[in-house]
């Protein structure tokens, strides 16, 4: 293929899908139509960013189009799997916001369809795919800095932004709940600093501590993971003060035999100014590092795993057990099974 890789988008329901549809534009891809479902609160913010790219009459002309490679998915949750089963049968790749998918259901119809039709669903977990700093633990990770990784810690909290929230923020079976939606990041950053395959969800629990007036909504949850590599504890919340200058102090520590990493993502409450910033220590250092160029490969990646239908910007495989346990922790913490 010469031509640069065509994407579309199907859902913009969530403001993810600005960073990734701008991504995958900088890697070099041609951004050629979008479609969406009625008039969703980010629509203003998606035509301001991108107002050349014309709205498609219907979700069938993306779907029928054969210059379209990829498709981008960020409606609302649980009408992602739909949307992406259709674009596989139809011939496309898809990258879908996370959550994937809402449902274990969703999750084994979306995997039958990728292995009989080929095609790749990748899920773009922005807390790591859209992160310097994670680019570079990774990097770091690998050269053995901190040695045998044996734990992660990952918190994920939110602000809630309440006016800004649709109505389907509130509906529990519209998002997934509250581990589905938002650990689905750090599951994933678990499986990869450990060099998990699998994991045990060993502990799991969601509640509603501070907003009694919407039942629907799980404001607090936390898991433990451990498998064959190593263990992890993860919390997300939408807890998030006005005070923080930012939507959320996402944070990582990576523990390893001969170090730690620590990761503060997006703020650095009472310290340096700006994001991405990155502590490492270990027998001989102990220091700040720069993530300015680390750069967000996985978008490049896709694009040339859509090319040339390799596995180099995420496994297939791991892309299906992220979501797996976060399905699997949901149902545990809702005293369910998957």
């Amino acid at each position: 293929m010469t031509r640069p890789l065509n994407i579309a988008a199907l859902g913009i329901d969530h403001r993810h899908i600005y960073g990734m549809a701008a991504n995958m534009v900088e890697a070099g891809a041609f951004f050629s139509k979008w479609w969406t479902d009625g008039t969703p609160e980010t629509l203003d913010g998606f035509e301001k960013r991108f107002p050349d790219v014309p709205r498609a009459a219907s979700k069938d002309e993306i779907l029928n189009d054969p210059e379209v490679d990829l498709i981008l998915i960020s409606a609302i949750p649980r009408d992602r799997a739909d949307l992406a089963i259709a674009a596989m049968e139809a011939g496309k790749d898809v990258m879908v916001d996370k959550p994937g998918c809402t449902t274990m259901a969703q999750l084994d119809a979306i995997k039958e369809v990728a292995a009989r039709t080929g095609r790749i669903w990748s899920v773009d977990f922005s807390e790591r795919f859209e992160v310097p700093a994670v680019t570079r633990a990774e990097e770091l990770v690998a050269e053995g800095a901190i040695g045998r990784v044996v734990q992660t810690v990952g918190l994920g909290p939110h602000r809630l932004n309440r006016p800004s929230r649709p109505d389907w923020f509130f509906d529990r079976d519209a998002y997934g709940g509250v581990l589905v939606d938002i650990a689905s990041h750090q599951i994933d950053q678990f499986l990869l600093f450990t060099g998990s395959s699998d994991a045990e969800v060993s502990m799991a629990s969601v509640g509603n501590f501070a907003n009694p007036d919407d039942p629907g909504l799980q404001d607090f949850g936390e898991l433990a993971l451990r498998s064959d590599s190593g263990h992890g504890y993860i919390r997300v919340d939408w807890y998030t003060p006005d005070g923080l200058p930012t939507w959320g102090d996402g944070r990582l520590t990576i523990l390893g035999t001969e170090g730690y990493i620590e990761l503060r993502k997006y703020v650095d409450v009472g310290g340096a100014e700006g994001t991405d910033h990155l502590v490492l220590v270990n027998g001989t250092r102990c220091e700040k590092i720069s993530c300015a160029d680390a750069g967000l490969p996985y978008f490049a990646r896709l694009t040339q795993d859509v090319l040339n239908r390799t596995e180099t910007a995420m496994p297939q495989a791991h892309a299906f057990k992220v979501m797996e346990l976060a399905l699997k922790a949901q149902a545990m913490a809702e005293g369910g099974a998957a």
